[in-house]
């Protein structure tokens, strides 16, 4: 049986809520066999991280060769990155094996509050990795770090995605989940703006809710997906998992990945 085959390139968590743990459960979902190159190891629960340990560079960077050149990947994201040295490894190791369909999900803050990128690294996200994207999926905070600016009305949540593909990418999404009203995703994909629709659901267990948006967008491009179909898919995929999420733990529960497989 052949299947299509995605990467993710992230952290740990292990609570298995988020991180490579949501992103191989979205791709197991979706029908896409999942492989990952581990860049931080967390303690994390659904209450927040207590610490994390960041993998060595030359270990990230033979997990992604390893991976492209025995079972080569269609499609890859990224996730917890937290320095500039992580960074400027996996941009290298992307341009090196012209992985061009790259979702990069800029994680900067944990669901607890815990800060997972570095401020120096905010940069070289900015210059190293965005321009290799495919498409980047900041939620409003995100986007606001990435831009240096607040962004507060729908007007400003359109002009913050032309301005992230005017950094480079090929198309963004600036997530809604932040925002008062219903749960709506901008694009702008160079050429138009489009919105994506969703009720926001009542509930604190949105822990991975990003990671499992993004992995899915991956797994809707490894399947060979346009990308305006992918992020369709995927905001349908997680608005499911959000409305099916799992009462663990004492803090933030899970997202559910699995939601279609019950």
């Amino acid at each position: 049986m052949k299947v299509p085959v995605a990467l993710t390139i992230a952290g740990s968590d292990s609570g298995g809520g988020a991180g490579i743990q949501a992103d191989l459960k979205t791709f197991a979902a979706l029908g896409v066999h999942g492989t990952s190159a581990v860049t931080a190891v967390t303690a994390q629960s659904t209450t927040g991280v207590s610490g994390y340990v960041e993998v060595p560079v030359e270990l990230i960077r033979a997990q992604i060769d390893e991976v492209v050149r025995d079972l080569a990947p269609a499609a890859a994201k990224t996730g917890m990155l937290s320095s500039a040295g992580i960074i400027e490894v996996v941009a290298d190791r992307v341009r090196a094996h012209g992985l061009t369909r790259l979702v990069v999900d800029p994680v900067m803050v944990a669901k607890g509050g815990h800060r997972l990128l570095r401020d120096d690294a905010v940069e070289a996200l900015r210059r190293l990795l965005l321009p290799l994207a495919a498409v980047v999926t900041p939620n409003l905070p995100e986007a606001e770090t990435l831009l240096g600016r607040p962004i507060e009305t729908r007007e400003d949540r359109e002009r913050a995605a032309r301005d992230l593909v005017e950094l480079g990418c090929r198309a963004a999404v600036v997530k809604g989940g932040h925002a008062d009203g219903d749960a709506e995703d901008v694009v702008w994909d160079g050429e138009r703006i489009t919105w994506l629709r969703g009720e926001r659901i009542p509930t604190a267990n949105t822990h991975g809710s990003g990671c499992a948006f993004s992995a899915a967008i991956a797994a809707g491009l490894a399947t060979g997906l346009p990308l305006a179909e992918a992020l369709r898919e995927a905001k349908a995929f997680i608005t499911g998992a959000i409305r099916h999420s799992l009462e663990l733990g004492h803090g933030h529960g899970p997202v559910n990945p699995m939601w279609r497989c019950r």
